[in-house]
């Protein structure tokens, strides 16, 4: 895709999907109250299903700065020691990894200077953000998510990196799994990242992995919908763009103002939806509160 045919694609889903004004929630404008109330009548069986990784700490060709996990206590001798004493334990990540789940705020991108609405990017400073963090979704997401397996569709059990996932594969994936994806929703994007990584092991996925093809951006506004999930980073490597690295990013967050979850995990929720036969589910996300923070580590939790 040439960098004149992504800048008008750009311009077009801006000025589709613009909100003027408000709480800059963007896309989340779609997820009304009533959209919440009729999501929870997805539930059936009550089934929770977990949709993040487990929290790595080993280094690896994806992961180089992996989170570190300590224990500050208990201290030496209390194991033993009479009286009450407490285990304590202390975590750091890098929020934006290529192996962690989490979820990008809609300051995370900068484009020209601006952040998503015209938000000037000087509003971002050593001490946090001043618009758009995270901390507009400290309530939480709570909406009717809908998984799309693209390998299913394609009947193979993952998509091999450089890979794209079109437009054109999202409505065949609804058609074949009988589900649409309406206004509002939390569309999970199968891609199989994770199963690969598990089968072959994992790769440095700065230069090769699988996303969705800029164009599939139109998907996701025509339906309005109000988060885009995936199990890889939802962005192609390389890039299908000329000069561009990371063209979903850019039009889901800054010209659409769609947040995204990256690197989440399916591989038990798949199997879930296909033994109940529906696709559909109440998906609960609660980001932590760290005003300031341009995303958060994230465990969404689907509810069947």
């Amino acid at each position: 895709m040439t960098a004149a045919a992504f800048r008008e694609l750009y311009e077009e889903l801006r000025h589709s999907t613009r909100q003027d004004g408000g709480l800059r929630l963007g896309a989340l404008r779609h997820l009304t109250p009533e959209r919440v109330v009729a999501a929870v009548s997805e539930v059936r069986t009550g089934r929770t299903v977990s949709l993040a990784a487990p929290i790595e700490t080993r280094p690896g060709p994806d992961n180089p700065e992996p989170a570190h996990h300590r224990m500050t206590g208990p201290a030496a001798g209390e194991l033993d020691a009479p009286g009450l004493h407490f285990a304590r334990d202390r975590l750091a990540m890098n929020i934006h990894g290529d192996a962690d789940s989490h979820l990008d705020a809609l300051c995370h991108v900068i484009v020209d200077g601006e952040l998503y609405g015209g938000v000037p990017a000087h509003t971002l400073t050593p001490e946090g953000a001043g618009e758009l963090s995270v901390g507009l979704v400290h309530e939480g997401i709570v909406g009717r998510g809908v998984l799309l397996d693209v390998p299913r569709l394609r009947g193979v059990p993952w998509l091999e990196p450089g890979d794209v996932v079109t437009l054109e594969d999202l409505t065949a994936a609804e058609q074949a799994q009988g589900v649409e994806v309406g206004a509002g929703d939390l569309l999970l994007v199968r891609v199989g990242h994770r199963l690969r990584r598990r089968e072959l092991g994992a790769w440095k996925v700065s230069e090769a992995r699988v996303g969705l093809h800029p164009p599939a951006m139109r998907f996701l506004a025509e339906r309005e919908v109000a988060v885009l999930g995936g199990d890889g980073n939802n962005d192609t490597a390389p890039s299908p763009v000329d000069g561009t690295d990371f063209p979903v990013h850019v039009l889901a967050m800054h010209g659409m103002g769609t947040y995204l979850m990256d690197y989440l995990q399916f591989e038990e929720l798949a199997p879930a939806c296909e033994s109940a036969g529906r696709w559909s589910f109440l998906c609960v996300v609660a980001p932590l509160r760290l005003p300031g923070a341009t995303g958060s580590p994230v465990n969404p939790i689907a509810v069947l």
